[in-house]
């Protein structure tokens, strides 16, 4: 089976912001205060979900999951998303089906993969968000998995309406340069169908709210 296991990975956002503060020095600026214009939005994780996928290096045996945020908070500037990050609950993954006590999850979850004892969550901050085409959005951020940070971008469409920020993307990254390197044909000599592809898929779709609106 270890043959045949594949990875994932994810993130997707929880986005720092700024509280309210109590202005006593005016000659001093508050590093906590939230610029004019912007709302802060907070990530409904009931709502909000992750699937990932991944396969051997042939693309014969594919397998894909689910793993789920755990808190997260946006910050929008006249519609559109300008900051913030997210936090993933690695103890959270699943398979297809939703089970979380099996072999493979199992196995993802031990040092071969993303060492959750050690590691229980992922986190991905916020760091640009540039228009390319229509409404999708090229997405960067720094993406922390196994206490190891790394750059990453993504496009997604965002939408805001009536107070509720919707994104749905697609981010695909090398799992080794976050030091899960199990079967990778970079490290290994091994035959294709047991060598596991590098590159990890998942389609991130997250909703959040504003907070001003107690929606």
């Amino acid at each position: 089976m270890k043959n045949k296991i594949t990875i994932l990975i994810t993130a997707l956002l929880i986005f720092g912001c700024r509280g309210p503060v109590k202005e006593e020095n005016t000659n001093t600026a508050s590093a906590s205060t939230l610029p004019i214009g912007h709302e802060k939005y907070t990530v409904n994780t009931k709502q909000s979900l992750v699937v990932w996928k991944g396969s051997n290096l042939m693309g014969s045996n594919t397998h894909m999951g689910y793993i789920y945020l755990s808190k997260g908070e946006l910050i929008i500037e006249n519609g559109q998303l300008i900051g913030g990050s997210a936090e993933v609950d690695m103890n959270t993954i699943e398979d297809e089906k939703h089970g979380r006590d099996n072999d493979l999850v199992k196995h993802l979850k031990d040092s071969d993969f993303f060492d959750v004892k050690k590691f229980p969550t992922s986190t991905i901050v916020l760091t640009n968000n540039a228009a390319t085409t229509g409404d999708k959005r090229n997405v960067t951020g720094n993406l922390t998995i196994k206490g190891i940070t790394q750059p990453v971008t993504f496009s997604a469409k965002t939408e805001v309406t009536k107070g509720v920020f919707k994104l749905n993307g697609r981010l695909a990254i090398d799992r080794t340069k976050w030091d899960i390197r199990y079967k990778s044909g970079k490290f290994y000599d091994l035959l294709a169908d047991q060598t596991i592809s590098d590159s990890i898929e998942f389609h991130i779709n997250i909703v959040a709210r504003n907070k001003e609106l107690n929606l």
